[in-house]
Order: C-alpha cells, then structure tokens, then sequence
C-alpha cells in the first residue's frame, strides 16, 4: 500500500495568526490561499485554514495514558528524529499552548510512540507522534 496525503479544512479565528503559527513555527510550506482560506504542507499533507463565519461547538475529549484531549484533533506521524527535532523546537519556544508536552507512551512495547499535544491560535488540537519504525505505527 503507497501511503498518500491526506487534505483536512479546519476552521481558524485569525488567518494571519494561523498562518504565521503553521509556517513559522512548524516550518510548514504555504501554498494557495485567499482572503478566507489558506492551505499549506503538514509533513507533506495538504491542510487548509478556513476563517471561521459562526459559533463553533465544544469538542467532546478522550483520554491519552489518562489525559484529556479533545476530539477531535489531528496531527502527523514522523520518524523519531523528525519528531525530536519538532519537539526540540517547540519546548525551545515560549509562545506554545502546550496541551500534553513531549512524552512516551507504551514504551517498550508494540507501538512504543514519542507523542506530545499542542494548541494552534485558533484553539485546534494537534498531535504529533515520533516512532522509531514507521513499521510500529499500527502495532497491537
């Protein structure tokens, strides 16, 4: 099976914000945008920021090694070193809504995952995990 990228639109509070947090401090590359959306590259996964027009509802949460996150929220999956490097960056930075920093789960066991959460501006949740097999990723 060839894996493919995947397009999630989500809704953002502020483009520019958004844009700045997903290119600046992700090191995310832009691509089209308008004067109500953006899209640009996640790890190679064409993601798109639309300026939200209405009310948006509470998120229900699930439990992560018995933390709340909220669902949903969506993220990448990276090998360890790219996911070190993110999370390197990240920590470095004091502007970052951390939800859940940096942390192992399931560790020495199938699947065993580096994983942390964070908040973008507009209060979207993201996951960004860390293997060191991208063959582990569906281990059980």
């Amino acid at each position: 099976m060839t894996l493919t990228p995947f397009h999630l639109a989500f809704p953002v509070d502020d483009l520019e914000t958004t844009r700045g947090f997903y290119c600046d401090k992700l090191g995310c590359e832009p691509g089209r945008s308008s004067e109500t959306w953006f899209d640009f590259s996640l790890f190679g996964h064409q993601m798109s920021a639309h300026l939200k027009t209405g009310d948006n509802t509470d998120a229900s949460s699930g439990a992560v090694d018995g933390k709340a996150v909220p669902i949903p929220h969506f993220g990448v999956v990276l090998t360890m070193d790219d996911w070190k490097a993110l999370a390197g960056r990240l920590e470095a930075a004091d502007d970052i809504d951390w939800l859940h920093k940096p942390m192992i789960r399931f560790e020495g066991e199938p699947g065993e995952q580096a994983t942390l959460f964070i908040r973008d501006p507009s209060g979207n949740t993201l996951e960004f995990k860390g293997f060191a097999s991208l063959d582990a990723v569906f281990a059980h």
